[in-house]
């Protein structure tokens, strides 16, 4: 995978973990809300710690 498709994917993984949280700022339901927001994190989580290990850093952020 070339660097501009790493980046890009990155990019859409940080853009989708946002789009979840707003989705779960926006729920009513208890229950969904968590999900969506653990899925966001998760997401997030993931996306920077591919762009850590791209950098060279070899620590997860967590």
């Amino acid at each position: 995978m070339s660097s501009e498709e790493t980046s890009a994917r990155l990019r859409q993984m940080r853009e989708k973990a946002g789009e979840l949280a707003n989705e779960a700022e926006k729920t009513t339901d208890p229950k969904e809300r968590q999900r969506l927001m653990e899925k966001s994190r998760r997401l997030r989580s993931r996306s920077e710690q591919e762009s850590g290990m791209r950098s060279g850093d070899i620590y997860p952020s967590e």
